[in-house]
């Protein structure tokens, strides 16, 4: 047995070693509680000078009595499998956009969400703007106005530029990358990085009339659990909520024409979590609604609740789209969701237009293996289709979905402005 130390002089040495560690860890903790502070103060002053350039309710509501009804859907073309390969140059393909979005305007729809990537931008910002400007000169020759999406918190958090993987057989949105993903949001010395690409984007396209809206973020706060759960960030919503508060102020800074919104998307059986104030998601919602110039939203709830949390957001007395809608096998359909969405004058867009490579017909539930076996027994296509409308000819996945549709936005512009009657004609590829 090792003797024990009873020689003040002995002990000494340790005695400092002890206390400078303490001391060390001391010091260490304060800082970060220092710098959490600082943030968090940056934060409640960024949000301050944010919400006093809002628009004003009528500011809204003169913006969106410019539209007709606003029905669209999320858009990426189906030789892509995510935004980067949609828009790199070695990808970017106006032919297929264009032949697609002209099946779009047949229909009759007026809008396409559409999400840029900030890689793209700092690779080579003039290039990248060059693609912009040809897929706007597309979408405006099929009279199809734009939103385009900045950040996304949604799937794989490791996005890189070059080549894209090829898709998973059966899987939905096997590739679909983050915009910044955690190395850079999970740094928060590294987000003022972005502000080129926001101002950049900003500052080019704000005064654009092709542009109809900016998303500046798509599901800040997504933790990507079952899908990317072990790479995912820690606390990622506080980091989340610092990028989303420098992006609205970098955003009102350049002054867009066009209105500045963040979706809620956090719904469970017609309840807003973060609505309580007691929810881990409280900050990251209040925010949201409270910096938005227009109130946007996602539902994949059937119509009963899609509609008590439509009522829940009323009281803002703000212009309304819900920008993500669609998942046939939960009841979230266009023929229970776009009469509620119409009667109540808010815009619809729903997720997935022409089946490719995003695979977005399989359900979200197709990311566990054991299920996505079990699917696979019955059929090779899922039935019904999770997200998506059209088939990669052209041809409606359902007719009868294409038809209701063109009657909705029909019956809606014979009441309000113009009678316009749509054909739908299938242009094979």
């Amino acid at each position: 047995m090792m003797n024990r130390l009873t020689n003040s002089t002995s002990l000494s040495p340790f005695i400092v070693k002890h206390q400078r560690g303490i001391w060390d860890m001391w010091r260490a903790s304060t800082l970060a509680f220092i710098a959490l502070l600082l943030c968090n103060s940056m934060q409640t002053q960024a949000s301050s000078s944010v919400e006093e350039q809002q628009w004003k309710p009528a500011q809204a509501a003169e913006w969106s009595a410019q539209f007709p009804w606003i029905v669209g859907f999320n858009y990426a073309p189906r030789s892509a499998i995510n935004q980067l390969e949609m828009w790199q140059e070695e990808t970017f393909d106006p032919l297929v956009i264009d032949q697609e979005l002209g099946w779009a305007a047949e229909i009759g729809f007026t809008m396409v969400r559409v999400f840029l990537h900030h890689l793209l931008w700092q690779q080579d910002a003039d290039a990248f703007s060059k693609r912009i400007d040809k897929f706007l000169a597309i979408a405006d020759a099929h009279d199809i106005d734009v939103m385009f999406v900045l950040f996304d918190d949604v799937w794989n958090p490791l996005p890189q530029l070059g080549q894209q993987p090829l898709a998973r057989p059966g899987v939905h949105n096997s590739g679909w990358v983050q915009s910044p993903g955690a190395a850079v949001l999970g740094d928060i010395n590294r987000h003022d990085e972005l502000e080129p690409y926001v101002r950049g984007i900003l500052s080019r396209y704000g005064q654009d009339k092709r542009v109809a809206i900016w998303d500046l973020y798509n599901e800040p706060g997504n933790l990507n659990a079952i899908a990317y759960g072990n790479v995912e960030l820690d606390d990622k919503p506080m980091y989340s909520l610092n990028l989303l508060s420098k992006t609205f102020a970098w955003a009102r800074d350049e002054n867009p024409m066009q209105p500045l919104t963040s979706g809620v998307w956090r719904l469970n059986n017609g309840n807003w979590r973060g609505a309580d104030k007691d929810d881990d998601g409280a900050a990251l919602f209040n925010f949201m609604l409270q910096n938005s110039d227009i109130v946007t939203f996602h539902s994949y709830e059937n119509a009963a609740n899609t509609n008590k949390a439509i009522q829940s957001l009323k009281v803002l007395d703000r212009p309304m789209i819900c920008t993500e809608y669609l998942a046939r096998g939960r009841d979230s359909t266009f023929e229970s969701l776009l009469p509620l969405f119409s009667s109540n004058n808010i815009g619809a867009m729903h997720w997935g237009f022409v089946s490719g490579k995003t695979q977005t017909i399989y359900p979200w539930r197709s990311w566990v293996s054991v299920i996505r076996f079990w699917d696979g027994l019955f059929s090779d296509e899922p039935n019904p289709w999770h997200h998506d409308l059209l088939e990669a000819d052209g041809s409606p996945y359902r007719l009868s979905e294409v038809e209701f549709i063109r009657a909705q936005i029909s019956g809606v512009k014979s009441d309000g402005r113009i009678m316009q009657v749509l054909e739908f004609q299938v242009q094979p590829w």
